[in-house]
């Protein structure tokens, strides 16, 4: 790993024992898996394959992972810090048996919990992914915490990720630049009489060509399907006129850009034209919202107030922006009563949709950096579809 990746992952840990020692917290157990991966790869660069995985930090030296054995190899790639010990309880997650692997050297949680206490005199200590990790896991915790204060550190770790490093930055820039690649493969693939499964197929492969290390999700439905909100292609063909609901989310070392923009394969009606205009004008009125110093409340309520203007709020189902990085979509994610404000470092997601809407149901999705110059958008493909779209409108409007 190279010496300026080591000082990334350095500062990250100098941070949150800064957060530790605000919140009297002797230690942190970072808990992540192969699905709630981002705390965990956040502090450690690790990420488990169908195993579980820890980070153990204290208020000094490194800190040390708790891995699986058949994942300690990974593990030993991946991870920035170098002590990896093995624990059973992190053994394959997905059945009831004991797995025997005859030539692990385990360890256990009463064996660390005892040293972090000799060492480190542990009275508290803050768990991260208490919604995440097993029941078991976690009574095999308290089996070992004799004397030891359990709280959850959870928001530690959401204060720490809100505002992004460059290099943080830079990676969710290149993850957005290949799910463009993405996008761009699924909306030419798009053409009556291919299924929703071919047209996901190219976005995954051209997004696998152009560097992507994974898919979080790619969503493809069509004509009425696309009333599903978050459906999964199927095997259905699309049709002459089908609106299509599609999103791409693209990982690249551990950061998620997600981008979508509504179309219609074939003859396009003048309601779905209409339909799409309000997606697209209701996006164009979010992004003055989004600059350093402007109230998260505000963006909200600016998509919202337009769409009661035209009549569709009963189609809007949730809130029109999220936070993006080491997870597709985390803080700040506001409604209309959020006092937060928009900071320098923030990276964002409009997310502007309508659901149930007789001419269809769809929604726009891109990226922005929150920089003191305003937003930055990171997906230079949304920016360029919307473009193209004002200006086939403005050519229909002059005919």
């Amino acid at each position: 790993m190279s010496k300026a990746l080591t000082e990334e992952y350095r500062s990250r840990l100098g941070k949150l024992r800064q957060l530790m020692s605000e919140n009297a917290i002797d230690a942190c157990f970072i808990y992540g898996d192969e699905y709630r991966k981002e705390n965990l790869r956040y502090i450690s660069n690790y990420w488990p394959i169908f195993e579980r995985g820890a980070a153990i930090v204290t208020a000094e030296g490194d800190p040390f992972i708790l891995a699986a054995p058949e994942g300690e190899l990974v593990c030993r790639e991946m991870s920035v810090w170098p002590d990896i010990r093995l624990i059973p309880d992190f053994a394959c997650v997905t059945v009831p048996d004991q797995i025997e692997y005859p030539h692990a050297n385990y360890t256990d949680f009463n064996k660390v919990l005892q040293e972090l206490k000799a060492q480190y005199g542990l009275k508290r200590l803050g768990i991260v992914g208490l919604d995440a990790m097993s029941q078991q896991v976690y009574r095999s915790i308290l089996a070992s915490a004799d004397g030891v204060e359990i709280v959850d550190a959870n928001e530690l770790m959401f204060k720490l990720r809100l505002r992004k490093s460059a290099y943080e930055i830079n990676c969710l820039r290149e993850a957005a630049r290949i799910a463009d690649e993405g996008y761009k493969a699924l909306m030419k693939e798009a053409v009556v009489g291919r299924t929703e499964l071919e047209i996901a197929a190219a976005a995954y492969e051209a997004s696998t060509r152009a560097g992507a290390e994974s898919i979080p999700f790619c969503l493809v439905t069509s004509g009425e399907r696309v009333n599903t909100i978050i459906g999964r292609p199927t095997r259905k063909r699309v049709e002459n006129g089908d609106m299509v609901m599609a999103a791409l989310a693209v990982q690249f070392e551990g950061y998620v850009a997600t981008v979508g923009f509504p179309f219609v394969v074939g003859e396009m009606s003048a309601e779905q034209r209409a339909f799409i205009d309000y997606l697209l004008e209701a996006n164009d009125r979010a992004l003055p919202y989004i600059k350093v110093g402007g109230r998260q409340s505000e963006m909200v309520g600016a998509v919202k107030s337009y769409f009661r203007d035209c009549g569709v709020d009963r189609y809007d189902l949730y809130p029109p922006l999220h936070g993006c990085g080491v997870a597709e979509a985390e803080m700040p994610y506001p409604n209309e009563s959020t006092i937060g404000l928009f900071e320098a470092g923030m990276t964002v997601n409009t997310d502007i949709s309508l659901f149930g809407h007789p001419a269809g149901s769809n929604r726009i999705e891109e990226g922005f950096v929150l920089t003191e110059n305003g937003c930055e958008p990171m997906s230079k493909l949304v920016r360029q579809l919307s473009a193209e779209w004002k200006a086939a409108n403005n050519e229909r409007s002059l005919r």
